[in-house]
């Protein structure tokens, strides 16, 4: 039954894209994964107490190599098969690193990558018929998935040499700039001094004498008019008397 993957599963085991958890054994985890090619495969690593035992590590490892060998019918290794039936999967992919694992065909219902965990357990003593007491590993208590080390970090790009003399030539560029500006910054002379800019002309506006007030003393008395008191005008004709006009 397929399971979500869980903390501490790898995304990914060579080309192979891990979907879900197929099968957890004291030996090995078995996932669900999707080939390059998007195929289904199932695929199986060692945990990682098994990893750390090289017999363990060596039966997981010799359990591959005779199934591939069944297959393909070198009669070299055909000698070296213990246990080789249509039962046992095709081998797609593995590795026999550090941390070993293979790939097989996902066929639901058949048999899976988890076959060849079967090897990695023992029961009893690996002497005769396996006779005395029952054989324990003492990695039971590890189940996490073994690993493959991180690649270890690309070493940074070194410059070529057209790049280190572009680069060298653009620094002594600036440094003579910057030479430049200093000298003519510390050791101009007067005569170069950036002359003062004169001020504006000032333009003085007079303002004119303030105008003196008249007091109504001085100011002249209007003569009377004919129809205030006084003397008549005469007419002209030089007669007084209004009568003699008529």
């Amino acid at each position: 039954m397929a399971t979500p993957l869980q903390y501490g599963d790898p995304p990914h085991l060579g080309p192979f894209v891990l979907q879900a958890r197929l099968q957890s054994a004291p030996a090995g985890l078995v996932y669900l994964g999707q080939a390059p090619d998007g195929r289904a495969v199932s695929v199986v690593v060692l945990t990682r107490g098994a990893a750390l035992d090289a017999a363990a590590r060596d039966r997981f490892v010799t359990g591959i190599r005779e199934a591939e060998a069944a297959r393909s019918g070198v009669r070299g290794l055909l000698s070296r098969v213990r246990r080789a039936s249509p039962a046992t999967p095709f081998v797609v992919a593995w590795d026999g690193g550090e941390a070993p694992w293979a790939a097989t065909p996902f066929v639901p219902g058949g048999p899976g990558a988890e076959k060849f965990l079967e090897p990695v357990m023992v029961s009893g003593m690996l002497i005769g018929d396996r006779h005395g007491p029952d054989f324990v590993p003492y990695w039971l208590g590890d189940r996490n998935p073994a690993l493959p080390a991180p690649p270890p970090p690309a070493p940074p790009p070194t410059a070529t040499p057209r790049q280190v003399a572009t680069a060298s030539a653009v620094l002594a560029v600036l440094v003579l700039l910057l030479l430049v500006m200093v000298w003519l910054f510390l050791f101009r002379g007067d005569d170069e001094a950036i002359p003062a800019q004169p001020l504006p002309p000032t333009v003085f506006v007079p303002t004119p004498p303030p105008v003196p007030e008249q007091s109504e003393s001085t100011q002249p008395s209007p003569s009377p008019g004919p129809s205030e008191g006084g003397s008549p005008t005469p007419l002209p004709g030089g007669s007084d008397d209004p009568g003699d006009a008529i």
